[in-house]
């Protein structure tokens, strides 16, 4: 007797497992979804990420698998992966050159219709739109604004005052030069954004030209503003605004030089001021302030807005709409200030109030909403590569070739980038 009361007790027990479980069959049960996201390993790693990821699965009971792809084998190893047909329900990537070799119309769902798209402030959403207007991601980063950052507190005691124009900026670093200081921290030495501050308003403000660009239709050697820009570095130069160093002046020497006061300026984006600049000498972050950057291609010069990681909907998967629901997840203002909690970073969404924004960005906010271009050589110049610029300019520098011969190899390099891309065409 007792023997058959255990064996039922068993019988009842193992039934009650197995419909708590979701075995059995059993209709209405909650179905655990399980989404792939892939992205570069230092990208996935960041605190804002990996502090969404596990709110989103606390909060659904979902899971991500999260496929982290080491930063330097990250392009060639996502584009053999997607070319194979190992599209991931959501791809993290920059709008950038690389972008082209993915193959975005293909893969990857346009978001245009998506009841978050007024959430994104002007400049986060012009950032992740193709030349068409197209939303391709939705942009979940630390955003930033890159301009000439420069000592407030040095100009002062000198009795000089920032720039408005290219002229006076120009005049601004003659003067620091002439007495001693170096004017700008430019370091040649490995870094390589400073070129597409640039090169930004030229195709920012022409999208004539970007077109005629990326249809193999016109060179930089045909558009002057581009000779102008690669003269005034050359100028600048020799004129001594980057000081007697710029080419041993690499990205660990920035913090120490503006710390001490050796130079007077550089060309960064105010997160730098909170994630590296160690202020280690006379000046902290409160002794500077931003002003436009100016390289001979605006004459008002131009701030150049935050490059920001999107968010990438696989089109063709068999998850498309649980991947949909994910980026609605991230894009609700209760989840998004979650993982933006104390970052440091201009905001995405018009939403975010958890954020860090910095005095600097915020005094000078009426400038850089004039003058602010949404980032442009670099993410929509077809074959763009940031170091083959810097290889060019380099050669300049050195003195192995002149003005002319630098926009030369700047084409050079960057129509063999679209030939190693297949772009049609080049």
């Amino acid at each position: 007797m007792k023997r058959q009361h255990f064996s039922a007790l068993c019988l009842l027990t193992a039934a009650v497992l197995l419909t708590a479980c979701g075995g059995g069959g059993q209709a209405g049960r909650e179905q655990v979804t399980t989404l792939s996201v892939l992205g570069r390993k230092s990208d996935m790693e960041k605190s804002y990420m990996t502090k969404l990821f596990r709110h989103y699965e606390t909060n659904t009971g979902n899971k991500l698998d999260i496929i982290a792809i080491e930063d330097a084998e990250f392009e060639a190893d996502a584009a053999k992966r997607l070319a194979s047909g190992d599209v991931p329900d959501v791809f993290m990537h920059f709008h950038n050159a690389d972008l082209s070799r993915f193959h975005v119309e293909d893969n990857f769902y346009y978001l245009n219709d998506e009841s978050w798209v007024g959430d994104l402030t002007d400049s986060a959403r012009a950032y992740c739109e193709d030349r068409d207007g197209n939303l391709l991601g939705l942009p979940f980063w630390e955003s930033s604004v890159s301009g000439c950052y420069y000592n407030k507190t040095l100009l002062d005691s000198l009795g000089l005052k920032p720039a408005a124009t290219q002229a006076e900026f120009d005049m601004l670093c003659q003067a620091l030069a002439d007495i001693g200081y170096t004017p700008i921290c430019w370091p040649a030495d490995g870094c390589t954004w400073m070129f597409q501050f640039g090169l930004d308003p030229i195709f920012a403000d022409h999208p004539e030209l970007l077109e005629s660009l990326n249809r193999n239709e016109t060179v930089y050697a045909e558009i002057p503003e581009v000779t102008d820009m690669v003269q005034w570095v050359k100028n600048a130069a020799e004129n001594g605004w980057f000081g007697e160093n710029y080419l041993r002046t690499g990205w660990s020497d920035i913090s120490p030089v503006l710390g001490r006061g050796d130079a007077v300026m550089t060309f960064i984006w105010d997160t730098w001021f909170y994630t590296d600049f160690v202020g280690e000498g006379k000046y902290t972050v409160d002794d500077f302030a931003v002003m436009p950057v100016f390289m001979n291609t605006a004459d008002e010069g131009t701030y150049e807005g935050g490059n920001l990681n999107m968010m990438m909907v696989n089109k063709n998967g068999k998850q498309l709409d649980a991947a949909l629901d994910f980026l609605r997840f991230c894009a609700t203002a209760e989840n998004y200030n979650v993982a933006f909690d104390g970052i440091s970073t201009v905001s995405c969404f018009k939403g975010q109030t958890t954020n860090i924004q910095s005095d600097m960005v915020t005094d000078a906010k009426a400038s850089i909403s004039e003058h602010e271009r949404v980032s442009t050589a670099a993410t929509r110049i077809i074959g763009y590569s940031a170091d083959d610029v810097s290889a060019a300019f380099d050669s300049l520098l050195r003195g192995k070739t002149d003005v002319t011969g630098c926009v030369e190899m700047m084409d050079q390099y960057r129509i063999e980038e679209a030939r190693e891309q297949g772009i049609e065409g080049f």
